[in-house]
């Protein structure tokens, strides 16, 4: 369906996790008929570049500066999202009052909850983007709702439980994201985040990058918890897979190797007989987690590529323990193995059909590349909701093999060079799994339940403004 004229304005959360998935979405949007202002800072407007050149009239940008977060901080997060809402909010407020055809929707981020506010004000729905799943965002809930507590503060086994969330979830204390482990009642970051947060489930309307059959039970319970079906999920948003090797390639940035050397090296390769390697662009491994990693993948035998994350500049501290690939690795592992230093081409990799498995931190956008690749998920959880990802690849999905969780739960080499040995090939349930629900992924878009709800949700908006 097309809605010309329907003018809307998109806000992500200025980090490359968040703003790509949210590009993608608008691209879908943008075939629509829709016409979409991105709301952009300096230092992000390259990633807006590919997107432009494909809908040069209808795609607009407005640049908004970028806060000046000065160090040290306690929780440059929580200063993040409060010095964008200090900063952006009037100079907003201002652009939609003096525009000649303002925007008729706000479509932003889950850290930008502010923004239903500003919706109000100015008058327009405000549409809730999660760059996470339904199951992430029922546990946020209601750990804003109910903060979880711990009755024995030495104890980072201590349990948490959430009884009022389908299969009743429970969580070792170390597992349970930092903000609500250390958010006080009364403590100005901790209230605002709730605030922020909560704001969300008081906004007309929640789009998620994740499909139905994924994550069925959660989006009924979340449509329960804001008391309306205004609830959709509309991924994957990921680039087609029609096997132009451009667009995957480009997608979130410079690749520091080459799309077509990498394809070149996975040609070589049987099927399924590849594991990716990558804990994601902010997760950097500690000496400990790199050491095993490589020893692991050094005696396992398998063939693989190995992504490193190098840390960003505003993670950087004296006392931060970055672990670096051990010497001679490279050497020692040539001929089987790829090292890639900076960012990846991740989704023409695990496209590639000579990968089989994935060893993944499960960020969200990691765990949706590897659902719609059909791949087998090796799961080592870092931090934020990607315990909860986890979760939900193994115990409910079944595509995923538990390996480690963070820094507290480091599996011996031998055993992970183990896991990785039996995760490439054939017969395993999980490999049968994943096949399934990657067909699934692929349905849902072409004419299934999230090609549905993107024409839902582009009707309702071209209804509104009538």
């Amino acid at each position: 369906m097309s809605t010309p004229g329907v003018h809307i304005v998109v806000y992500p959360y200025p980090t490359a996790g968040h703003i790509i998935p949210i590009l993608d979405l608008t691209q879908r949007l943008l075939t629509r008929g829709l016409t979409v202002t991105v709301l952009v800072t300096t230092n992000n407007l390259p990633l807006l570049d590919p997107y432009i050149s494909s809908h040069p009239s209808s795609l607009n940008h407005l640049v908004l500066p970028a806060p000046d977060i000065a160090p040290p901080q306690q929780n440059r997060f929580l200063a993040n999202m409060r010095a964008l809402r200090d900063l952006h909010y009037p100079i907003l407020l201002q652009w939609f009052q003096s525009h000649s055809s303002p925007p008729v929707a706000i479509l932003s981020d889950f850290f930008l909850g502010w923004t239903h506010h500003l919706a109000c004000e100015l008058g327009v729905p405000r549409l809730v983007f999660s760059p996470s799943g339904a199951f992430g965002m029922s546990v946020a809930f209601s750990m804003c709702r109910d903060p979880p507590k711990n009755d024995d503060p030495e104890n980072i086994d201590f349990l948490v439980s959430l009884p009022r969330i389908p299969s009743s979830p429970v969580y070792p204390w170390w597992q349970v994201p930092q903000q609500y482990r250390v958010g006080v009642e009364g403590d100005p970051d901790w209230e605002f985040y709730k605030k922020n947060m909560l704001a969300n489930t008081a906004s007309w309307g929640l789009v998620f990058n994740s499909f139905t059959e994924l994550e069925r039970v959660y989006f009924d319970h979340l449509k329960r918890e804001v008391g309306h079906d205004r609830v959709w999920a509309v991924g994957p948003v990921l680039p087609p897979d029609d096997g132009d090797l451009e667009q995957p390639a480009n997608r979130g940035g410079a690749i520091s190797v080459p799309c077509h050397e990498v394809m070149s090296w996975l040609e070589s390769r049987p099927v399924n007989s590849v594991v990716y390697v990558c804990f994601g662009s902010h997760a950097v491994l500690n000496s400990k987690q790199m050491d095993v990693v490589a020893a692991a993948l050094e005696v396992s035998g398998v063939q693989f590529i190995m992504c490193v994350g190098e840390p960003a500049g505003q993670q950087q501290h004296a006392s931060d323990d970055h672990g670096v690939i051990p010497g001679g690795f490279e050497d020692r592992v040539d001929g089987r193995g790829l090292v890639i230093k900076g960012w990846a081409p991740q989704v023409a990799i695990l496209r590639h059909r000579a990968v089989g498995a994935f060893l993944t931190h499960c960020g969200w956008n990691s765990v949706l590349e590897g659902i719609a690749a059909g791949v087998v998920m090796l799961t080592w959880p870092m931090g934020a909701e990607q315990f909860t990802n986890s979760r939900l690849l193994v115990e409910q999905l079944g595509v995923g093999i538990p390996v480690g969780g963070g820094r507290q739960n480091i599996p011996e080499s031998t055993e992970l060079a183990r896991l990785l040995g039996i995760s490439v090939g054939g017969g395993r349930p999980e490999r049968v799994r994943a096949k399934e629900l990657s067909d699934a992924a692929l349905t849902a878009g072409r004419g299934g339940s999230s090609h549905q709800a993107l024409d839902e949700i582009a009707k309702l908006l071209a209804d509104y403004r009538k």
